[in-house]
């Protein structure tokens, strides 16, 4: 655990707390914490004077100070600054930063922190967009003009125009870049450039400011970003708002205050590290295999009501018509057998997909160890159920082929 000037570094399932321990929390960002909790954050939980942290990492920032969550499932030399490499690639390979990104210049800093890769990869973004040119828009507008164009408002015109008879008050309609998309994107820079605290992106974020046109002041919510309807012109700004949207729903201001803002940039590591196993079988497939994520079965219907489902992390259909199951985990078992409530759903697994083999899959040691099921007599059925536990390398690319090739060895 460390504590830096403005940022404190700590592990998954960690405790920060403000009476014991290096004291890294104070009164002030322990109760802004512990507000934020009221919201139903999953992020940490409460304890006596503190917080613990739970599976999710990523950052939260309280006021000026940075709280920096990583992951954790084996033991590096300079862990925390291995794991932090680790997780921002992660993300950069399950988000296709590098592969989807509207612009190909390379990002021009290192990020320290998922923090400064996000708001390093929105600065790039809207750098791209103001270069493009911002998309223009139709809309409705009322105000004065020295001539008749749209449709006269009476009321208005009579209100506001009894002493100037050379004016018009009317309803028109004007194609200029005024619309939500560009408003969001406005009202995220504003954001950035109140809560940055890294040097880096500073002075591209004054030159955003400046050069990105002023825009009305928008609400924010969940409703707003569902809306949004991208088409073929507007495509681009697809990343750009992913982003926006991250920032602006996590950003809780401290209303009481004012000096302890919380703003979260939290991930289940759960689900990053399902995408992750995911995506790297799907890049390193030199079988050309079926690889499916989250495939979904109905497997129970009641008289009324909804049916219910069933959703494994992976399914590989092999070309010799064979079924493999995978069921990714982010836990270090140190030795001991999965929870008899993970064997059992890889069981159901078995029997509904048909398949061939099953397996649980979490980071650790490189080992296949390979199990089998009883039948309800109490002998072997030889249904193959395998853990398999892959090894963290510390190259992201390294890692990710030693993924393929590990699940490639049990699935053949």
């Amino acid at each position: 655990m460390v504590n830096n000037e403005n940022t404190i570094t700590v592990f998954e399932h960690q405790i920060l707390r403000t009476d014991r321990g290096e004291k890294c929390l104070t009164e002030d960002q322990l109760k802004a914490l512990q507000s934020y909790y009221g919201n139903g954050v999953p992020y940490f939980s409460l304890v006596h004077h503190g917080v613990q942290f739970n599976e999710y990492v990523g950052v939260l920032q309280i006021g000026k100070t940075l709280i920096e969550v990583l992951p954790k499932a084996d033991k590096f030399v300079g862990e925390k600054d291995t794991w932090r490499t680790m997780l921002i690639d992660m993300l950069r390979t399950v988000n296709g930063f590098e592969i989807k990104a509207t612009s190909n210049a390379n990002l021009k800093t290192k990020p320290n922190t998922v923090l400064d890769l996000y708001f390093e990869l929105f600065v790039k973004e809207v750098e791209y967009l103001l270069h493009s040119g911002l998309v223009k828009k139709y809309r409705k507008k009322e105000g004065n003009n020295n001539a008749l164009k749209g449709n006269l408002l009476f009321a208005k015109n009579i209100q506001k125009n009894v002493t100037h008879q050379e004016r018009f008050f009317t309803r028109f309609t004007t194609y200029d870049v005024v619309h939500p998309l560009n408003q969001i994107l406005y009202k995220t820079i504003q954001l950035l450039k109140k809560i940055n605290t890294s040097s880096a992106p500073n002075s591209r974020l004054g030159a955003l400011m400046l050069n990105f046109p002023e825009m009305p002041d928008i609400k924010i919510s969940e409703t707003l970003f569902n809306k949004i309807i991208l088409n073929r012109k507007t495509q681009i700004y697809k990343r750009a708002l992913d982003i926006a949207k991250m920032i602006l729903l996590q950003y809780h201001p401290d209303l009481s205050r004012g000096k302890n803002d919380v703003l979260a940039l939290m991930f289940d590591m759960n689900v990053l590290w399902e995408q992750f196993v995911y995506i790297s079988l799907k890049k390193h497939n030199s079988d050309r295999n079926l690889i499916t994520a989250q495939t979904t079965k109905h497997f129970w219907k009641p008289s009324g009501g909804r049916r219910s489902s069933m959703k494994p992390d992976i399914v590989i259909n092999k070309l010799n018509g064979e079924t493999l199951v995978l069921d990714t985990k982010w836990k270090n078992l140190n030795g001991y057998n999965p929870s008899p409530d993970d064997l059992r759903q890889l069981y159901v697994y078995h029997q509904f997909y048909d398949a061939e083999k099953v397996a649980l899959v979490y980071p650790g040691n490189s080992e296949i160890k390979k199990g089998t099921y009883f039948k309800g007599d109490g002998s072997d059925s030889a249904q193959e159920c395998s853990i398999i536990t892959l090894p963290v390398a510390k190259n992201i690319k390294d890692w990710q082929i030693e993924i393929c090739a590990q699940i490639k060895e049990w699935g053949s």
